[in-house]
């Protein structure tokens, strides 16, 4: 089992820089791959995201690519999205979630464990 607590959100402004974390407890964290999801008010949850088990391969939203990174720490068990050049329709409540498959994926279904999520709002 694996519990994902994230953390970092906030309230700033259009073209400045947030970086989320993703803590997880359990001793298997580095078995996992980790994605970013995010679900703005009224619309569907939608991938951000994702890392793989190692951190050597990652993958990201053409909406996002560019301007978010999505980095891991093995040894300290987290995850984390660094976010710059935001932009009002960022705006959402992001989660992390973890995948027993170990590699990339943008599919919600392959991810087994997620967390409650952290809200981002970015003003114009």
């Amino acid at each position: 089992q694996v519990q994902l607590v994230e953390s970092g959100g906030g309230l700033v402004q259009a073209g400045g820089s947030l970086r989320l974390s993703c803590a997880a407890s359990g001793r298997t964290f580095s078995m996992y791959s980790m994605g970013w999801f995010r679900q703005a008010p009224g619309k569907e949850r939608e991938f951000v995201a994702t890392i793989s088990w190692s951190g050597g391969s990652t993958a990201y939203a053409d909406s996002v690519k560019g301007r978010f990174t999505i980095s891991r720490d093995n040894a300290k068990n987290t995850v984390y999205l660094l976010m710059n050049s935001l932009k009002p329709e960022d705006t959402a409540v992001y989660c992390c979630a973890a995948s027993q498959t170990g590699q990339i994926s943008e599919e919600t279904r392959k991810y087994v464990y997620w967390g409650q999520g952290t809200k981002v709002a970015v003003s114009s």
